[in-house]
C-alpha cells in the first residue's frame, strides 16, 4: 500500500507493508496534523492507537515509516536524533515498523518545519 505525505515545502510517498499497524492507519487515513521535529526525525499525531509488534525496533534506517506507539504517532527518520550515536536514526523509544519511504534521498524530510502542517493520504 502507498501513501502520499505532504506539508507545506514538499511531498513524498511511502510504500508500507501488510502489518496490523499499518492496516491501523490506512483505516484512518486522510489525517492532518502538526509536525514537530526532533533532530532529523519528523513526527506527528495520527488519532490511532497500537499496539508494540513484536519486530519494534528503535534503531532504524533513515527513511523508515515508523509508528511510535506511546505518542500515537508517525515517525519519519531522516538522520540522527538527539539521542543517536553516531550516525544512526534512533527513535525516541521502539517503534512498530510500517515501511519505507520511496524517494531515494529521505532528506527531502529536511524541508518540513516544527509546526508545519501535514497530510498524509492514500496515494
Amino acid at each position: 500500500m502507498q501513501i502520499r505525505i505532504s506539508w507545506p515545502a514538499g511531498h513524498t510517498t511511502a510504500t508500507l507493508d501488510d502489518t496490523p499497524t499499518a492496516k491501523a492507519l490506512a483505516a484512518a487515513l486522510p489525517i492532518s496534523a502538526t509536525a514537530n521535529t526532533w533532530g532529523e526525525e519528523v513526527y506527528f499525531d495520527t488519532g490511532v492507537s497500537a499496539a508494540l509488534e513484536h519486530d519494534a525496533r528503535q534503531v532504524v534506517e533513515p527513511g523508515t515509516v515508523a509508528f511510535w506507539t506511546e505518542g500515537d504517532a508517525l515517525a519519519l527518520p531522516y538522520g540522527p536524533t538527539p539521542i543517536s550515536r553516531g550516525g544512526e536514526s534512533r527513535l525516541a523509544s521502539p517503534c512498530n515498523v510500517l515501511g519505507s519511504l520511496d524517494d531515494p534521498d529521505p532528506r527531502v524530510l529536511a524541508t518540513v518545519r516544527d509546526g508545519d502542517p501535514i497530510r498524509v493520504e492514500l496515494a
